[in-house]
């Protein structure tokens, strides 16, 4: 399986509470949640729509997992107008759980990795399959990109400027080269870019 993410991050590389704050987030004195709510066209919608319809499993750090637990393991397809297979998608098929303190999932077809997280993931995706995805697990995302584990990333960007919060990337990490595989502008000014991972970058000079 290929393995993809799909993130929400504003301009300046937010990731924290696009949906809103979590009383985690909040703890950490966060208090600007919802930046993403309502901001992409119905194009953008059809997008993720479509992706989750592509995933043959997912893949989620240990509090997105417990965010989409909470809320699709218990929604029905009357409660989603419009997200309809996004609901059908994560509750048929398997998810796995990267985390070391979780011991119970809860939300039925799905299992916590645990132990050698890299070793996991490689036989994961050594399974037949078209695409393991992760989204939200900023990270997560963070962890595979620095291990070399993403094949394909797409982040949303959300036409805002939060000023704080958990970012994607940290002020000081690896650096990573990317190729771009698509771009698109909707019409509320959301930016779709799907991006390959393409080694080191390279740097005038060396």
């Amino acid at each position: 399986m290929k393995l993809t993410t799909m993130t929400q991050v504003t301009v300046d590389g937010v990731v924290q509470g696009n949906g809103g704050a979590s009383d985690e987030d909040r703890r950490n004195g966060f208090e600007r949640g919802g930046w993403a709510l309502g901001k992409g066209d119905h194009e953008t919608v059809a997008l993720i729509n479509e992706t989750y319809q592509r995933a043959d499993a997912f893949l989620f750090g240990r509090r997105t997992y417990e965010l989409f637990a909470s809320s699709w393991g218990s929604l029905t397809v009357q409660d989603v107008p419009g997200r309809e297979p996004i609901l059908r998608a994560l509750n048929a098929r398997p998810k796995y759980v990267a985390s070391a303190t979780l011991t119970d999932p809860g939300w039925p077809g799905a299992s916590v990795l645990s132990g050698d997280l890299a070793a996991a993931i490689a036989d994961l995706k050594a399974k037949p399959g078209g695409e393991l995805q992760v989204h939200g697990s900023g990270t997560l995302v963070r962890w595979l990109l620095e291990h070399g584990l993403v094949d394909e990333m797409t982040l949303l960007v959300i036409p805002v400027i939060v000023g704080q919060g958990k970012r994607l990337f940290p002020e000081n990490g690896p650096d990573l080269a990317l190729d771009l595989v698509e771009s698109r502008v909707d019409t509320k000014g959301v930016t779709t870019q799907v991006w390959c991972p393409a080694g080191r970058p390279q740097y005038a000079g060396r």
